[in-house]
């Protein structure tokens, strides 16, 4: 696949072809973009863990660390999931699917993708499947 190359500034609307070239090449740069934040910082607090040290001589001060420890693991793992999520619409782009959404088939607003850009599935679909799950949840 030729590399693509934005217009400087370009951000795209609804008056063009939805999911032409550029678009398709904005959500991609989106999606690294996002990616390598994310694994930055999963790179700075695995530095961070690895330097810091349990070896605190107050219990509460121990305490306080492992349970801080804790929450930036669940983060860690939140950010985990996130990735996949990430590569799973860089899949998308590649296949051709990307934008639309994968209940309806219908194309996802881009304000939606711009927002949420692993969004899968359309503002519509998604509180049905939200309003389903609640009904199921009770």
């Amino acid at each position: 696949m030729d590399q693509i190359i934005l217009p400087e500034g370009y951000v795209p609307s609804d008056g063009e072809e939805f999911m032409n070239a550029n678009q398709l090449e904005y959500f991609r740069k989106k999606l690294i973009d996002w990616k390598k934040d994310l694994l930055e910082d999963t790179n700075r607090t695995i530095e961070e863990m690895q330097n810091s040290s349990l070896q605190r001589p107050d219990v509460t001060d121990r305490a306080s660390e492992e349970t801080d420890r804790a929450i930036e693991l669940r983060t860690r793992d939140r950010m985990r999931k996130l990735i996949n999520k990430i590569d799973a619409a860089m899949r998308r782009i590649d296949e051709g699917e990307y934008g639309y959404c994968e209940v309806t088939g219908d194309p996802i607003s881009l304000k939606r993708l711009e927002a949420r850009p692993i969004a899968t599935m359309s503002l519509a679909a998604q509180e049905q499947h939200e309003r389903k799950e609640k009904t199921h949840k009770d």
